[in-house]
């Protein structure tokens, strides 16, 4: 028996990726707002305006253009996030050194808050699977996939469109699979479960 990998279409994962658009036009409105609170400031520099206009219009011709942005164009998504978290993260530090601290505080969380959110994204560029392996199985998930040993599976459904795994502490799985399964890797799967399962 090899180790058996199945693309799954995972519910966490597609609210992520639905949600994007709605998250960079958030971040391209709050660097808007931050531009147009330095543009009436004595001491504000042209350029350093320009570039914050320039960033946020930027972000909204992404968001407008692409419904779908993290599944579509997840480089370019990814890209778009990292200058996000660095814009937050740089007003965050230059608040603090002014001695701003709310302001400071409050910008450096929404750095986190993107980092995260770059991390989990950063993870959907690639397909997400169900793996069976002889130590376990793993399952997709964010932050980062969960493995489970075999002691701690209770039950497996398989069918040729989903799968369905029960785990200890009442925990259950369901994914719809991205291709039918064909004849040979339902079989596999069942041979998994006769073997480490005894069903």
């Amino acid at each position: 028996m090899n180790s058996l990998a199945l693309p799954v279409v995972h519910p966490a994962f597609q609210k992520l990726k639905r949600a994007g658009r709605l998250l960079h036009l958030a971040a391209g409105g709050l660097i808007l707002v931050h531009a147009l609170s330095h543009f009436n400031q004595p001491h504000s520099s042209p350029v350093f305006l320009g570039c914050l206009v320039f960033m946020a219009v930027d972000i909204f011709i992404l968001a407008m253009a692409g419904k779908n942005i993290a599944a579509d164009l997840p480089l370019v998504n990814l890209f778009f996030r990292f200058i996000e978290v660095i814009f937050f993260l740089g007003i965050g530090i230059t608040a603090c050194i002014h001695g701003e601290w709310v302001v400071g505080v409050g910008h450096a969380l929404m750095s986190a808050a993107y980092g995260y959110l770059f991390w989990c994204e950063k993870r959907m560029v690639t397909e997400e699977f169900v793996a069976l392996h002889h130590t376990g199985i793993t399952i997709p998930a964010l932050p980062e996939s969960r493995f489970f040993i075999w002691s701690n599976i209770n039950h497996i459904e398989a069918q040729y469109d989903s799968i369905t795994i029960d785990a200890s502490g009442d925990k259950s799985y369901h994914f719809d699979l991205r291709n039918n399964l064909q004849f040979e890797e339902l079989d596999q799967i069942h041979e998994f479960c006769r073997h480490y399962l005894k069903q």
